[in-house]
C-alpha cells in the first residue's frame, strides 16, 4: 500500500487534514488551485472569527504556517487534479503541472462558493454602490480602514443587514440554510457598533438560527450593543439617489415598512463549489442533489464518499462553520489512517 495521501484544497479543512496525517507520520501532498493557502477566510479577507474573536489572518495564518513548515507536507499551489485512477492503497493522480502523485487515499477539502448577490437583483446589489455583501464589510474591517459607504467614503449612520440572501430561497434554487450567516451577521453588527457607536444597525430576518452556544451573539448584539432586529419579508431595495431604501412588510405587526439606510449589507449564503460537477467526475464520486459533494455512511466512516478511498471534509459537503470544518478534516484523516492500517494488516497476513 502506498504510504502517501493526497489532500485537495488548502482551506481550514485541508490544512487540518494535512497536519493531522503528517503528525501521524504519513507524507502528504497538498494541492491547492489558487496561489495562496487558507481558503475563504484568507481569500475573502475575513475579519474576526466566531466564536473565538481571533483575527482570521492570525488564526488561519497559524494553520498555514504549521503546514508550510512541516517537511512531511509537500504543497503545490496553482495546481488542480486532472485525473484520478486506481483503488484504495494504490491511486494515481495526474496534476495540471504534469506531475503524478501516487497515494493510498485522498481527502477532498474543496470548500464552497459565496452566493453571488447579482442573482437577487431586486435587493439592489450591483445597482446601488452602497448595497454590499458581508464579505465586503469583512474586508473593510480587516483592512483597518473601517466601515465606510462605497459611494462617498463617509461613515454610515444607519446600516441594514439582510439575512438569508442566497439561502432558504426556492425561487432562486437555494433551499438550504447556510448555517453561519445569522451568527456572522450578529457579530458584524456588534463590530460596526463598536467602531461607529453613533451608527444604528438593523438586522432584517425571517428566523434567527444562531444555533447552540452561538445564541449568546444574538442576545449580546441586542442587549449590549443595541442592534435592532426586524422580522420582515423584504419586497425590494431601491434608492433616492443618496439613501438606500428597504421596503417590505413587518411580519410581526403585519404592516408595510419603508426605511432609508446609508448602507445595506447582504448576508450572503454558501453555494456549492462551482467546480463540484468537475470534481465529482474527476474523482468518481456522487454529488448531493443540491450540488455539494455527497457524504456517505456518516455514522460509520467519517468523511466517506461513494468511492472507497476518497474522503471529504468541510464546506465541500454543505454549509459549515470553520471550527467544524477543521474537526471534519481531522476526522477524515483518522479515517484514512484506519484504512491504511487495515490495509497494511491485511497485506501482512497474506
Amino acid at each position: 500500500m502506498t504510504k502517501e495521501v493526497l489532500v485537495v484544497g488548502g482551506g481550514p479543512a485541508g490544512l487540518a487534514a494535512a497536519h493531522s496525517l503528517a503528525s501521524a507520520g504519513v507524507p502528504v501532498t497538498l494541492v491547492e488551485k489558487t496561489d495562496i493557502l487558507g481558503g475563504a477566510p484568507i481569500h475573502s479577507g475575513y475579519a474576526k472569527l466566531v466564536p473565538s474573536g481571533e483575527w482570521a489572518k492570525d488564526a488561519i495564518g497559524g494553520m498555514v504556517k504549521r503546514v508550510q513548515d512541516n517537511p512531511s507536507i509537500k504543497t503545490l499551489l496553482g495546481t488542480t487534479v486532472k485525473s484520478f485512477d486506481g483503488s484504495p492503497g494504490d491511486f494515481t493522480a495526474k496534476l495540471s503541472n504534469g506531475a503524478e502523485v501516487k497515494s493510498a487515499a485522498t481527502i477532498l477539502c474543496t470548500g464552497f462558493t459565496h452566493f453571488d448577490s447579482i442573482n437577487k437583483p431586486e435587493w439592489g446589489f450591483g445597482l446601488f454602490p452602497d448595497v454590499v455583501t458581508t464579505s465586503q464589510v469583512e474586508q473593510m474591517i480587516s483592512s483597518g480602514k473601517g466601515v465606510r459607504r462605497p459611494s462617498n467614503g463617509e461613515k454610515p449612520k444607519r446600516v441594514a443587514i439582510l439575512l438569508c440572501v442566497g439561502s432558504r430561497d426556492r425561487q432562486i434554487g437555494r433551499e438550504w440554510c447556510s448555517k453561519v450567516c445569522c451568527t456572522v451577521s450578529a457579530n458584524m453588527a456588534m463590530e460596526i457598533r463598536e467602531e461607529l457607536p453613533d451608527c444604528h444597525v438593523y438586522i432584517y430576518y425571517m428566523d434567527i438560527r444562531t444555533f447552540g452556544l452561538y445564541e449568546e451573539f444574538y442576545w449580546d448584539s441586542q442587549e449590549e450593543h443595541k442592534v435592532k432586529y426586524i422580522k420582515a419579508r423584504i419586497a425590494e431595495v431601491t434608492s433616492d439617489g443618496d439613501k438606500v431604501i428597504v421596503k417590505g412588510e413587518d411580519t410581526l405587526v403585519k404592516r408595510p415598512i419603508t426605511i432609508p439606510f446609508d448602507m445595506v449589507v447582504h448576508a450572503i449564503g454558501m453555494d456549492p463549489n462551482v467546480d463540484n460537477f468537475l470534481i465529482g467526475s474527476t474523482f468518481g464520486i456522487d454529488l448531493h442533489h443540491w450540488g455539494f459533494l455527497k457524504r456517505e455512511n456518516a455514522y460509520g466512516v467519517a468523511g466517506a464518499t461513494s468511492r472507497p478511498g476518497v474522503f471529504v471534509a468541510g464546506a465541500a459537503i454543505g454549509p459549515e462553520t470553520i471550527d467544524d470544518s477543521i474537526a471534519q478534516g481531522q476526522s477524515a484523516a483518522m479515517s484514512v489512517l484506519g484504512m491504511m492500517h487495515a490495509g497494511a494488516s491485511l497485506t501482512a497476513a497474506e
